[in-house]
């Protein structure tokens, strides 16, 4: 068994899977143009996509968990896919819901057992580096999807969607051909448990990781609620276009994306409890920088913020996965899913103070939830990479 290959596999996989998450928000001009949604109409269907995918994806997991396999990941895929390709074909408003739904649960199977079988093949030193592989594929895709999208609707209209299946289908096949055996996985060790080792330490560990999961929250708030309104901001206050400023907003993005990936391979050396607490507290400056100073300088503290902020988040996927090794479909849908969703939730808030106040008073406010994200960071109780050296000298 290749492990290295399958976990390559996976993660082109989750580039692949989600490439169609953004999509419905990407098409939604054209839904409200040709079908003559109303604004609450339109941002029904994704409001219905992102609860439906955040919030299903815990109970998938724990599915996962408890029955020790899952949907097979290739077809999780295609369901996806398929019902994402198919919003094209339709006019009713309640398939193209319907169609959202199935698709949102195509998304939220993908994630616990891709997640899961990429933990169990990840078990040797590098284990940091081949989680933030898979993680960063999920960013891709994001960043993709509505490029691909949008190219296809511009050149075929909302019909061309249904060639959107066609990476999916490909990816399939692929992934059939290099995934292991459920034999083959199931011979392969458990990750080792980080925190207590017997059934009067389930609750320590429980306690860990939903301090983990709630840090995680407040720090997608951050990331989410600046992606939504920082295009806004550089081009009110900041005074670029709006393709300079998505541009920009772009490339803080890929500038996580590539921080994930150094600070996972760094995390299996130096500590990742250490690293995480680092980046997130470096994230505050850079920010705060951004909001004080203008011009290139400015525009190089916002790619800074993105790459600190963002750069940890496939390391504390990794500690989940590490906090709770037999629970690791519960605690990716938890990381991936609820506190992804629940950090999409507070971008409201900020919107609604940006109302009652301004845009530039609302962005200042993000320093808050990634001090709350460092505290909570803070206090997970998962090892410090000093005392992990010293135990394993021990041994």
């Amino acid at each position: 068994m290749n492990e290295t290959r399958a976990i390559f596999g996976l993660s082109a996989a989750h580039v692949v899977t989600d490439i169609y998450s953004p999509v419905i928000a990407a098409i939604l001009p054209l839904l409200i143009v040709q079908n003559n949604y109303s604004y609450f109409m339109a941002g029904l269907i994704v409001t219905v996509w992102n609860l439906t995918s955040s919030f299903t994806q815990p109970v998938f997991g724990w599915l996962y968990d408890a029955r020790g396999k899952a949907v097979p990941v290739k077809v999780t895929i295609l369901i996806c896919a398929v019902f994402i390709s198919a919003i094209g074909l339709v006019q009713s408003y309640w398939v193209i819901l319907l169609f959202a739904v199935c698709a949102a649960l195509g998304h939220a199977l993908f994630h616990p057992a891709a997640l899961g079988l990429v933990s169990r093949l990840a078990h040797g030193p590098a284990r940091g580096r081949l989680t933030s592989f898979f993680v960063v594929g999920g960013n891709i895709g994001f960043a993709v999807g509505p490029i691909i999208a949008g190219g296809l609707v511009a050149l075929y209209g909302l019909h061309g969607l249904a060639l959107m299946v066609i990476p999916a289908v490909l990816m399939a096949f692929v992934l059939h051909r290099i995934l292991p055996s459920e034999q083959e996985v199931a011979a392969i060790p458990q990750p080792p448990r980080m925190v207590g080792g017997d059934v009067a330490d389930q609750r320590r560990m429980v306690r860990a990781a939903g301090i983990l999961v709630s840090g995680s929250a407040f720090r997608a708030w951050a990331i989410f609620g600046s992606v939504a309104f920082l295009p806004t901001f550089l081009h009110q206050v900041k005074g670029l276009d709006i393709v300079s400023a998505n541009l920009l907003v772009s490339c803080m993005l890929f500038a996580g994306v590539l921080g994930q990936v150094i600070v996972g391979t760094l995390s299996d050396t130096y500590g990742r409890k250490e690293l995480v607490l680092f980046f997130t507290a470096l994230s505050i400056p850079f920010f705060l920088l951004f909001m004080a100073t203008s011009g290139m300088l400015s525009f190089v503290f916002l790619i800074a913020f993105g790459f600190a902020l963002w750069s940890t988040f496939s390391t504390t996927v990794t500690m989940a996965h590490e906090l709770v090794p037999g629970n690791v479909g519960l605690v990716s849908g938890l990381m991936l899913g609820l506190a992804v969703g629940a950090g999409g939730a507070g971008v409201a808030v900020s919107g609604f103070y940006a109302d009652m106040t301004s845009l530039a008073a609302s962005m200042q406010l993000f320093v808050l939830p990634v001090l709350v994200a460092l505290v909570l960071f803070f206090l997970v109780p998962y090892p410090w990479r000093r005392s992990v050296s010293a135990q394993r000298k021990d041994i």
